[in-house]
Parts: C-alpha cells; structure tokens; sequence
C-alpha cells in the first residue's frame, strides 16, 4: 500500500515556474514508477510525466518537454516535478500517482496502470 500527499501548487504568471512535490508513505516506494497526470475543468485527465523506479528512464508528453523535469529521491521517497516557462494551458490539478514498475514502455502514460493516486494539487498560471 502506498499513500501519497501532493504539495507545491498554487498561482503563477505566465513565464513562472513552480516545484510540486509528492510524498509517498511505504517501505516499497523504490520499486514503484510514479507519474504525474494533470486535470484541466472539463477535461479528461492527461499523462504529464513518468519516472522508473530507480530514476534511470523518464518520459515526458511533448507539450512538456524542455519545460518540466520529474525527479525523485528514494532515500526520502519523494517525486518531483520541476515546472519552467509556466503556460496558461498548463492550469489543471496536478496528481502524482505510483505503479509497480513493469511493462514500462507500454503503461508509463496511462491512468489505468497506475495503482495509488494523491489528491491533487491545483495549478493556476494566469496569462
């Protein structure tokens, strides 16, 4: 069982950065790949960022890319996501979620494979 607690978002201008952070409860945290996924109203939730279990692979979605980076610290079982060149489309409740880290390559960016989800966090970018 994994227990996961999203923190870091809030309110920023266009061209601002943001550093949500995930804590994750749990002896096993090291064998679990986590995502973040994002909400926007309205919206169907999306695949953000992935990271493997042991940080070696990461995975982003294109409109991410060159702007958010996903890091994570298994000594301190965290998950980060670095958010740079914030856009106004980049407005929606983050979470991070986490699953056994298999089948990589083929479930990294999808919802259903993921097995533990934090609440949420909300980011709002204002143009």
């Amino acid at each position: 069982q994994v227990q996961l607690v999203e923190s870091g978002g809030g309110l920023v201008q266009a061209g601002g950065s943001l550093r949500l952070s995930c804590a994750a409860s749990g002896r096993t945290f090291s064998s679990y790949a986590m995502g973040w996924f994002r909400q926007a109203p309205g919206k169907e939730r999306e695949f953000v960022s992935a990271i493997k279990k042991n940080g070696e692979s990461t995975y982003y979605t294109d409109s991410v890319k060159g702007r958010f980076t996903i890091s994570r610290d298994n000594a301190k079982n965290t998950v980060a996501l670095q958010m740079n060149s914030l856009h106004p489309e980049d407005t929606a409740v983050y979470y991070c979620a986490a699953k056994y880290d298999s089948n990589w390559s083929s479930t990294r960016a999808h919802p259903g494979a993921y097995e533990y989800w934090g609440q949420g966090t909300q980011v709002t970018v204002s143009s």
